[in-house]
């Protein structure tokens, strides 16, 4: 799943691998592909289908340019938020929330999901349709599978499209997307599209492209199917205490909302949801916003892996059902992305797992940043400032 100009591929794709021993990445491109072919045939695909899908395949370096290039995840929630969210986003969403009023509605009562969830998804992956990207979905897919730095991401992708394709339902030279083989509305790969796709309009026909009903419905499945719980909460922005423990607070710890409530946890608007575990996010620190995030909010990270994404787009799906703008609070300073690769490397030298060094305040790195601040005796609110990068 991506948003409309910087996308960061899902965390899940459906296994479309065939069983024989998979093609190597790397090498010379049209040996690459020559060697997937015969991948396919032996899989069981149509010979005639097969060459016909892969005739056409070029190498694109725009798409290993586009993966390369994701720096506007360097930037803070309030910062990223800000950007993404506008009053005219808003009031397009809520005219689209009554226009396609049916749709939601039979959403509500398939899956349970509310449709400020699924308005946040259509606005951010392609801006409610207008912008769903213009890289040849093929090309990008298979050049993604010979790059080697993850191509068991992308070699089940490719195999998933040659399926749409002995459908009808893609074109090797016609279907575009988003550089990392995304398509449609709510830009979902092709493997989630045989898994999820959904005749929302009732035309006999998935057309995710074209069919504002086919792509909410399918969206609303995938999420359903990725573990999102029927008619619960997701986020909800608090009031948190000065007294709070610290280190009780992010994704790691989940205690009953009842709990968080008698630590002096409120709810800044309405009441807080009693019967469910929640945990308590500060996206920029203890002087920043702070969220409770209920169980829904976790399957954000299998449409999206970035923490930032996750949370401006839960909070934006809060704004579209009512919520009002957020507290921004007084935040420290945070880390330029030069500094933050700084403090990255500092934490995998002291063993933590922060992923790849990148300068972006992913989960991991959150985590690890927590544990040091508890261990130097620090308000271990998982927020990077230069004294703390200092002090390490």
């Amino acid at each position: 799943m991506r948003f409309s100009v910087f996308p960061i591929v899902t965390a899940l794709c459906l296994s479309f691998t065939p069983l024989q021993a998979e093609t190597p990445c790397g090498g010379e491109f049209g040996r690459f592909v020559a060697t997937m072919q015969k991948e396919a045939i032996a899989a069981g695909h149509s010979a005639a289908k097969t060459q016909q899908f892969f005739n056409s395949v070029r190498q694109d370096p725009k798409t290993l340019k586009a993966d390369r290039s994701q720096g506007v995840f360097q930037k803070s929630f309030i910062d990223f938020s800000r950007a993404l969210i506008s009053k005219g986003r808003i009031n397009k969403g809520r005219a689209n929330a009554g226009k396609y009023d049916r749709v939601f509605d039979r959403i509500q009562q398939q899956y349970g999901i509310n449709r400020g969830v699924l308005l946040a998804f259509w606005a951010f992956e392609t801006d409610y349709g207008s912008f769903q990207g213009n890289f040849n979905t093929l090309n990008s897919l298979v050049t993604l599978a010979h790059d080697c730095r993850r191509p068991h991401l992308f070699r089940p992708q490719v195999f998933a499209a040659l399926t749409l394709f002995e459908r009808g339902e893609f074109s090797p030279t016609k279907t575009t997307g988003a550089w990392a083989g995304e398509i449609g509305m709510v830009q979902m790969l092709p493997a989630d599209i045989l898994e999820n796709g959904v005749d929302g309009d009732g035309d006999g026909k998935v057309r995710l492209k074209t069919s504002p009903a086919d792509a909410l419905m399918s969206g609303a499945k995938m999420l359903s199917n990725l573990g999102w719980k029927s008619n619960q909460p997701w986020l909800q922005e608090i009031i948190v205490p000065s007294s709070l423990d610290w280190s009780k607070t992010g994704l790691t710890t989940q205690l009953p909302v009842s709990n968080w409530a008698k630590l002096g946890v409120k709810a800044r608007s309405g009441a807080l949801t009693k019967g469910l575990s929640a945990s308590v996010i500060l996206p920029m620190g203890r002087k920043g916003p702070a969220f409770l995030a209920y169980p829904n909010f976790r399957v954000y990270f299998e449409w999206n892996q970035s923490f930032t994404y996750v949370a401006t787009a839960a909070y934006f799906a809060t704004r579209l059902e009512g919520a009002p703008a957020y507290n921004a609070g007084n935040p420290d300073t945070g880390l330029s992305g030069k500094q933050m690769r700084a403090l990255q490397k500092k934490l995998a030298v002291r063993g933590h797992d922060v992923g790849k060094i990148d300068g972006i305040l992913g989960a991991k790195t959150r985590i690890a940043i927590q544990r040091e601040q508890m261990r130097l005796g620090l308000p271990a609110d998982a927020w990077p400032t230069l004294a703390f990068l200092k002090k390490l």
